[in-house]
């Protein structure tokens, strides 16, 4: 059987989901969304209960940071940047920051809610911000959208080590739900639209489909038209690391992929992520402290 092949159960396995006659890579891959994601970074300053009419009617502001509601029983309004909203009891939703906004429940059947304040930037870009569209959702695990909140509000209080690590993992899980179940499958899409973003995002793509190939700082810093020496930093305030560390990063976790999911020879594997196999073995090892076929051994 030739290394760079699937074994014959691997490749029916592949035929019933459709997959024959695609690159294996493609199962490791995730588009550009998805990578800026991973360097997601979020702050709660803030997280409570609330029932009852107090608290809630404002006037108009125009916060710097996000608001995360979930409305528990009650009616009421909230008008950003005029538009008006008229959230339900059983509805996740988010204020961006710097949204004009104004808030109003009546005494008779007013809001209860859990609530929290958060920012939530990748590198310099905030994630959500004044224009975004209104991101609701309803809620039809209410136990979990609750437990979730309570544990937030616990860990906020919490002197220990390890709250803050608790209280960002609450909202992650909040904010993937409110984005998932409000039918926002194209927001990132929309994020990754303006230009700046948009620049960076050509430079990932280029980075993932030419993992095989040699690639240069000096040729990634042209895609967006900067010299390496100021291409360098903008990368690694946006990614948290350098273009080559990212690109070393990529092919170690697609040779991890492929690893795992074939029986691809290691020769093979090393020209898929463009290195010799020597110096696979032994950047490999490095990233991960053991070498390719004992990673392969120890994922079967």
């Amino acid at each position: 059987m030739p290394e760079s092949s699937f074994p014959e159960k691997d490749l029916d396995a592949a035929d019933r989901s459709g997959a024959v006659g695609r690159d294996p890579a493609r199962f490791f891959r995730t588009d550009t969304a998805d990578r800026m994601l991973e360097n997601l970074t979020v702050h709660v300053s803030h997280a409570f209960y609330r029932a009852g009419y107090f608290g809630w009617n404002a006037p108009e502001e125009k916060p710097s940071f996000n608001r995360l509601y979930y409305v528990t029983e009650g009616e009421g309004a909230v008008t950003l940047d005029g538009i008006r909203h008229e959230p339900r009891a059983g509805q996740l939703f988010i204020i961006p920051a710097g949204t004009r906004q104004a808030r109003y429940t009546p005494r008779g059947n007013p809001y209860s809610r859990y609530f929290c304040h958060f920012d939530a930037w990748i590198g310099d870009w905030p994630l959500f911000q004044a224009g975004s569209a209104f991101q609701i959702a309803d809620v039809t695990e209410p136990a979990l959208i609750e437990g979730l909140f309570e544990e937030m509000i616990a860990q906020s209080e919490h002197t220990g080590p390890f709250a803050v690590l608790r209280v960002k993992a609450c909202l992650l899980q909040l904010l993937s739900y409110c984005l998932e179940r409000g039918n926002q499958a194209g927001f990132m899409e929309r994020f990754m639209q303006e230009n700046e973003r948009g620049k960076l995002a050509r430079v990932l793509e280029h980075i993932d489909g030419r993992l095989q190939e040699p690639l240069e700082v000096e040729t990634l810093a042209e895609l967006v038209h900067l010299h390496p020496n100021y291409f360098i930093p903008y990368f690694k305030k946006q990614m948290g690391t350098t273009p080559m560390n990212y690109v070393q990063r990529k092919r170690i976790e697609l040779a991890r992929r492929l690893l795992t999911s074939t029986d691809t020879g290691i020769a093979a594997i090393a020209d898929r992520v463009g290195m010799e196999p020597a110096h696979f073995s032994r950047t490999f090892k490095k990233a991960t402290g053991v070498s390719p076929s004992a990673y392969r051994h120890s994922t079967r």
